[in-house]
């Protein structure tokens, strides 16, 4: 197992490097995501001469330092954020969320796509990006490599969308004072970096905003992810049911609500870090492990995928994708110039 871990690592490291170029830090690409484009590029190439006592480690990092990473993640928030923007945020949040991934679950169905890939591209489009994916992952126990497309559908509509913002506001094609559009940049942008890209193209009041209302909405991961699996647990009892098995049911435990431990975790350290007790250095040092411990659960996952399996998933994704984004861009626009000013 050391061994894939340490490969993992080494990737990793290397995902760090890359990201902090000057033209890819321009494109505010995350360690996370050239982690998993390093993960497939090795996935499909070398991956084949990989020696079989490697693979425990490998899956070691996609599985246990996934949810580790996911309960550090708390340490970016504090329910004082919460507080600092108000109602109109929240509220704002939660339509969006809701909206995308309900309508992304319905359009899947539409489509006739793998269930999946639909349900992790709307939870990843709708919250908060790769780290959302890799939450709802964990979840349902989906292949690698759905979560690696699910993944790249929201790094491609989440980088238009992050120049695209700028762009718009700066030509005063959005009608929206600062507040308004740092609470329109938050709470549609997919990825944290989206959103702190963005802000910080159209200023520091804007960027302030977006930055808080964007991390509402990874708090709203929480409810989500215990929702989703109560859902899985009622979907598989009725499944049972139907066949007959409703006495497998209480045996095996299928009907039981699995509860993410780890969404639980993540919930905890943000109540614990809304008290201040760590030190200011000490929390840099557990967002860059958390940062990091994210990259190798994200290359170890590309490491699973291969260009085949991107076949067989087809454009299905990328259109719902497409769909979900044109959702982003005019919902959260109608939510942001009108219903705002009212709640707040």
């Amino acid at each position: 197992m050391l061994h894939g871990v340490l490969l993992i690592a080494l990737f990793s490291c290397a995902a760090f490097w890359i990201a902090e170029t000057r033209w890819v830090s321009s494109l505010s690409l995350s360690p996370l995501i050239v982690g998993i484009i390093l993960g497939m590029l090795y996935a499909n190439s070398l991956r084949n001469r990989l020696p079989a006592t490697w693979v425990p480690g490998i899956l070691f990092c996609s599985k246990r330092l996934l949810r580790i990473g996911i309960i550090l993640y708390g340490f970016n928030l504090t329910f004082q954020d919460v507080v600092q923007v108000g109602w109109a945020a929240l509220v704002i949040d939660a339509v969006i969320v809701a909206g995308t991934i309900y309508g992304g679950i319905w359009i899947g169905r539409l489509l006739k796509m793998d269930r999946g890939i639909a349900l992790l591209t709307s939870v990843g489009s709708g919250i908060c990006g790769a780290a959302a994916v890799l939450g709802a992952e964990a979840t349902i126990h989906s292949k690698p490599y759905k979560t690696a497309v699910a993944v790249s559908t929201v790094v491609i509509f989440g980088t238009i969308a992050m120049f695209l913002y700028p762009a718009l506001y700066r030509n005063g094609i959005l009608e929206l004072d600062p507040a308004q559009m740092g609470l329109y940049a938050g709470a549609t942008l997919h990825e944290v970096a989206h959103a702190v890209g963005a802000g910080n193209a159209m200023g520091d009041e804007v960027a302030g905003v977006a930055v808080i209302v964007k991390m509402i909405r990874v708090m709203m991961l929480v409810p989500v992810l215990l929702l989703l699996g109560f859902a899985i647990a009622r979907a598989r009892a009725r499944k049972l049911q139907r066949r007959g098995n409703t006495a497998a049911t209480s045996d095996n435990g299928s009907g039981k609500v699995s509860i993410p431990w780890f969404a639980v975790g993540f919930l905890g350290v943000i109540a614990f870090n809304s008290f201040g007790l760590l030190p200011e250095g000490v929390i840099a040092f557990l967002k860059q492990l958390d940062i990091f411990l994210l990259t190798m659960a994200m290359t170890a996952l590309g490491a699973e995928t291969s260009i085949e399996k991107f076949r067989k998933a087809g454009l299905k994704p990328f259109i719902l994708a497409a769909t979900l984004f044109v959702w982003l861009m005019g919902g959260g626009y109608l939510l942001a110039r009108y219903l705002a000013p009212a709640l707040m």
